[in-house]
C-alpha cells in the first residue's frame, strides 16, 4: 500500500510493538506528529518538558523493562538537546531509537533555519545512525535501527529524516520482526578450560557488571554462585544482578566500594569478569590492580577484551548462554576458608541510630517502600550512598548514569521507569544540585499524574565536587556552594505537586507512607549536613586497596 514517510514510521513502530514514544514536537518533525494523530490507539506519546528529559525517559523505560526506548525530536536545537541523553545511553549500553526531523533534502548545506548535522554530531555516541536520502530506504532503516539497538551489546541508534521524505509517498510492505540471534565466538574446549580453572582456584571472585542484567542472566548467575560458592562483587551498573541480601554478595567494588570487596579482588587468584569493562572507577591504578590474579573475561563485546586490563582467558558471547553451559561443568564447592578471610576485612557496621544521616534516610526509605521499589538517581554523593546502602535484590531495579555521570538524568529516567512499570513504586533519589538540572520535568510528572517519590538530599552544595575540593584541593571551595534561594515546597506546589521539608527520620517515614499509600507524586526534601561525605573513597591514581575511610 502507498503511505507517506510519516505513516511508514508509524507502521514500522507498530511492527516493533512499541508502546511508548517520548518526544517533543517541532517544525521539521510536524508531519510525523500529524501522522501520530491517527495512531493514538497504537502508541502512548509522552511529551516531556525538554528533549533531554525525553531521551532520559526513553532510557529509563528501556533499562527497567528490557525493551527498546523510542524518542522523537525536531531538527536543530531539538536534535542537539538529545545529545546528552544519547551519550548517556551509549556509555551504559541502553537500547534506544531516536528519530529526528531534518530540513528538506534540497535545503541541506544552505544554513537553513534549524538545520544541523545531527548524524555527524552523534556519530561518536551512537551504535549506528542513519541519514535518510531516499524514501524507499526509510522502512528498512527503521527495522535495522531496532535490530542494531538491541542486538549484541545494546546501544542507541539515531535516524535523521528530512521533512520531504516524511511527506512523500511510497509502497509499504509489512514485515514480521524476528529477534536477532547472538553469535558466540567460543568452543566447548574453551569452556572446559575455564571450568577447570574455576575448580582449581582457591581464591576466586566474580566481578559482575551491567552485562549480566542486559543479557537477562541473573538467574544463571545465582545458580552458578550457589554451586561454586564464589563471592560476587558488583559494578555500579551491575547492582541487582545478584541479591545484595545474600551472604556471598560483597556489594559494590571500586572508588566507593566496600573494603571487603576491594580487598577480595586484590587478593584473589582468579577473577571471573562477567559483563563488566574494568572501568577506571573500578580498577584505580591498573598497574596495581589484582596483580596476583588470572582474568577470565566473559563479554559479548570483543572490543572490551584486554582494553583496560589484560584478559588471560576471553569468552565472547551471550552471558546467559555461557553461564548455562558452565554450570554443569563446575564442581560444587564450599570455599569456607576464603569467605571467612574476606569477612574479616569487613569494616564494623555503625550501630543503627536515629541521626538524620544519608544511610539512615535510605534505610528508612527501604523499610517503608520495600525491596520491590524501582530506584533512579541523579549523579553525585546521593548516587553513591544509594549504591552503597540500598539492598538491590532484582535486576533492572536501579537506573543510574554510570559511564557518563549525567546530572539531571534521574528525573527523566524515573518518568520512563514509572510508565514502563505502572504497578510498582518508583523512588527518585536526587541531590539539590542535580535536581536543578531538569526540575522542569516536574510538569511532566504532574501532567501525567505519575506517582514518583523524589527523595532530595539537600545540602546546599554540589556535594561530590565539594568533597573532592575538601580532600584533594586544600578546601578551596570554588563555585560549589549553592545559594539557598529556592523554596522547593512552593516550587512543587506551583507544579500542582506536594512537597515537604524533612529534618528527622519520623517525619521522613510519615511522608513516605503517605506518598506510597496514596500513590501520588511527592517531593521530599531531606536537609542534611553540608559536610556529610561518601566513604570509603579511593584517591585518584591510587590502587583500590588504598582507601580513605574518614
Amino acid at each position: 500500500m502507498q503511505l507517506t514517510g510519516s505513516q511508514i514510521i508509524m507502521e514500522c513502530l507498530k511492527e516493533q510493538k512499541v508502546e511508548y514514544i517520548f518526544g517533543y514536537p517541532g517544525g521539521q518533525i510536524m508531519p510525523v506528529y500529524n501522522a501520530l494523530y491517527d495512531y493514538t490507539d497504537c502508541f502512548k506519546h509522552i511529551r516531556t518538558s525538554h528533549e533531554q528529559g525525553a531521551v532520559h525517559a526513553a532510557d529509563g523505560y528501556a533499562r527497567s523493562t528490557g525493551k527498546v526506548g523510542v524518542c522523537f525530536a525536531t531538527s536543530g536545537p531539538g536534535a542537539t538537546n538529545t545529545v546528552t541523553g544519547i551519550a548517556t545511553a551509549y556509555m551504559d549500553s541502553v537500547p534506544l531509537v531516536v528519530i529526528t526531523g531534518q530540513v528538506p533534502l534540497n535545503m541541506i548545506g544552505k544554513d537553513s533555519f534549524q538545520e544541523v548535522d545531527i548524524t555527524g554530531i552523534s556519530l561518536p555516541i551512537t551504535k549506528h545512525n542513519f541519514f535518510i536520502k531516499n524514501i524507499n530506504e526509510l522502512a528498512e532503516s527503521i527495522r535495522s535501527a531496532f535490530e542494531i539497538a538491541q542486538s549484541g551489546r545494546p546501544g542507541p541508534v539515531l535516524i535523521d529524516v528530512p521533512k520531504n521524505f516524511q511527506i512523500d509517498t511510497t509502497e509499504y510492505v509489512r514485515t514480521e520482526i524476528e529477534k536477532p540471534d547472538t553469535v558466540n565466538k567460543y568452543e566447548k574446549s574453551d569452556l572446559e578450560k575455564i571450568a577447570d580453572l574455576i575448580n582449581k582456584a582457591k581464591k576466586p571472585v566474580i566481578y559482575a557488571g551491567g552485562g549480566v542484567i542486559i543479557s537477562e542472566a541473573a538467574d544463571e548467575l545465582s545458580k552458578f554462585v550457589k554451586k561454586t560458592q564464589i563471592p560476587v562483587l558488583n559494578t555500579l551498573m551491575g547492582l541487582g544482578s545478584f541479591p545484595r541480601t545474600e551472604k556471598l554478595s560483597l556489594g559494590m567494588i571500586g572508588m566507593h566500594g566496600f573494603r571487603e570487596a576491594n580487598l577480595a579482588i586484590n587478593n584473589s587468584d582468579l577473577i571471573l569478569a562477567i559483563g563488566a569493562r574494568f572501568s577506571d572507577r573500578v580498577t584505580g591504578d591498573t598497574n596495581r590492580f589484582a596483580t596476583k590474579s588470572e582474568v577470565v573475561h566473559i563479554d559479548i563485546d570483543e572490543s572490551e577484551i584486554s582494553k583496560n586490563v589484560k584478559a588471560n582467558y576471553p569468552l565472547i558471547g551471550n552471558i546467559k548462554n555461557i553461564l548455562s553451559e558452565l554450570i554443569p561443568m563446575v564442581e560444587k564447592r564450599d570455599r569456607v576458608q576464603w569467605i571467612d578471610e574476606i569477612l574479616k576485612w569487613k569494616k564494623p557496621q555503625k550501630s543503627e541510630s536515629t541521626e538524620f544521616l544519608p544511610e539512615n534516610i535510605l534505610r528508612v526509605a527501604n523499610e517503608v517502600l520495600e525491596n520491590d521499589t524501582l530506584v533512579t538517581t541523579e549523579v553525585g554523593q546521593h548516587q553513591m550512598w544509594t549504591a552503597q546502602y540500598w539492598p538491590f535484590i532484582k535486576p533492572r531495579s536501579f537506573m543510574t548514569s554510570g559511564g557518563l555521570g549525567t546530572m539531571g538524568y534521574g528525573f527523566g529516567a524515573a518518568i520512563g521507569t514509572q510508565l514502563g512499570n505502572p504497578e510498582r513504586q518508583v523512588l527518585h533519589v536526587a541531590g539539590d544540585g542535580s535536581f536543578r538540572m531538569n526540575l522542569n520535568e516536574l510538569a511532566t510528572v504532574s501532567h501525567y499524574k505519575l506517582p514518583i517519590i523524589t527523595l532530595m538530599m539537600k545540602n546546599d552544595t554540589l556535594g561530590m565536587v565539594r568533597q573532592w575540593q575538601k580532600l584533594f584541593f586544600n578546601k578551596r571551595y570554588s563555585a560549589t556552594d549553592i545559594s539557598n534561594v529556592i523554596d522547593y515546597v512552593k516550587l512543587a506546589d506551583a507544579f500542582g505537586l506536594k512537597g515537604e521539608n524533612v529534618y528527622d527520620l519520623d517525619s521522613l517515614k510519615r511522608c513516605l507512607k503517605e506518598a506510597s499509600e496514596n500513590r501520588k507524586p511527592m517531593l521530599i526534601i531531606c536537609h542534611i549536613n553540608i559536610d556529610e561525605d561518601v566513604f570509603p573513597i579511593v584517591p585518584p591514581g591510587e590502587a583500590i586497596n588504598n582507601q580513605v575511610f574518614e
